[in-house]
């Protein structure tokens, strides 16, 4: 079955989530699979297991506490976010293979640029020589996943100064501009889409 992508530009934090979570109480065995591509304006997001002593300073950016796993993250404009909503049941996977091929897609899509790019044990999403740039925070209820990935592409890196990204204190961050990929945060967020509704339907 194929994965219908959706291009929502950019949008408000808050009502996104709740519409992930409508979307996923509401479908059916026989409801199509989704990406949400997207970007948001500047948030910090708390996972459950969220600790806000990982908020090392306050600031004008609001700070939503939310029901995916992980720490607390930062969201802005120049980040493509695409959420994933997956009935992982009808596909036959589970959530360490769904994370396993979102990691990919994105090692994948930097290794297109020349960018090498892998992962790290233990903590979760991409890295470039240390420096993580994709984030990845999921929720599965009922077999099926909502939240997803945050490809750093050109955005202001300065409010993950303000917290222990994903939870490590000291994390470096990165983003696809710095490392010489000129295209836009839409032209790679079509081209992760792309790849992504491949992946995960194989």
């Amino acid at each position: 079955m194929e994965i219908a992508v959706k291009y929502l530009g950019r949008v408000d934090y808050e009502p996104t989530w709740r519409a992930m979570q409508a979307f996923t109480a509401a479908r059916g065995d026989a409801t199509p699979d989704e990406l949400w591509v997207l970007e948001h304006p500047p948030v910090f997001t708390l996972g459950q297991a969220g600790r806000r002593e990982h908020l090392l300073q306050a600031s004008d950016i609001p700070v939503i506490a939310i029901d995916r796993g992980g720490q607390i993250t930062y969201h802005g404009p120049g980040q493509v976010v695409v959420y994933v909503l997956v009935d992982l049941k009808r596909r036959g996977y589970g959530v360490k293979e769904l994370v396993s091929r979102l990691e990919q897609a994105v090692i994948e899509l930097l290794a297109q640029s020349g960018v090498a790019a892998g992962r790290k044990a233990g903590a979760p999403g991409v890295y470039v020589e240390g420096a993580k740039i994709a984030a990845l925070g999921l929720r599965i209820k009922a077999g099926r996943s909502y939240h997803g990935l945050a490809l750093n592409v050109d955005m202001d890196l300065a409010p993950f100064a303000l917290i222990n990204p994903c939870g490590y204190p000291g994390m470096a961050v990165t983003q696809a501009r710095d490392l010489g990929i000129a295209e836009s945060a839409d032209e790679i967020g079509n081209r992760l889409a792309a790849l992504l509704a491949r992946k995960l339907a194989a």
